[in-house]
């Protein structure tokens, strides 16, 4: 079969996209996948998220709502901002996302921080609130969760990097 449809890039030069920072090129699969689709990836988060959703609902069964508010998923949010922001910086600065490192991301903070923390819950108590005419508090306890999670990431960020061994600081 022929194709006498003239390509409107024929004669440009040919560009190169750059490669996709989720193949592992180094991997014996014939066609890499993203490391997000393949079973062994998808097994360690699923494994670190029932952890940490088990832990979370743990925590939060021991202290109830208060007026609406669920100040435990709130604390939780925090420390999970907080910790995710102390694993990430700390292995970011011990090399590339591979290996150990990359289980490491994947289980402890996809995985157990990903399965602890709950936005969808933040996200189902403000609208709670704001039907049931609370409106000032669900604003700022939405305000404040984000906020807070926020200073708790620049926070874990800042630690990990006060702590990192001073021969791989830059």
């Amino acid at each position: 079969m022929t194709n006498d449809h003239h390509s409107p890039y024929q004669g440009l030069p040919e560009v190169r996209l750059p490669s996709d920072p989720d193949v592992d090129v180094s991997d014996p699969e014939p066609t890499p996948r993203p490391v997000h689709l393949r079973w062994r990836s998808l097994g360690i988060v699923a494994l670190g998220g029932a952890a940490g959703t088990a832990l979370r609902d743990v925590i939060s069964s021991l202290l109830p709502a208060d007026n609406g508010v669920t100040w435990a998923i709130f604390w939780i949010n925090i420390a999970g901002a907080f910790l995710l922001g102390l694993l990430l910086e700390a292995l970011a600065h011990r090399g590339p996302d591979e290996g150990r490192r990359r289980t490491l991301r994947l289980l402890l903070g996809t995985g157990v921080l990903g399965g602890f923390t709950t936005y969808s819950t933040l996200a189902t108590t403000t609208a709670s609130l704001l039907l049931h005419g609370h409106a000032l508090t669900g604003a700022g306890y939405a305000l404040l969760t984000v906020l807070s999670g926020a200073a708790a990431t620049a926070a874990g960020l800042l630690a990990a990097a006060l702590i990192r061994p001073r021969e791989v600081r830059a």
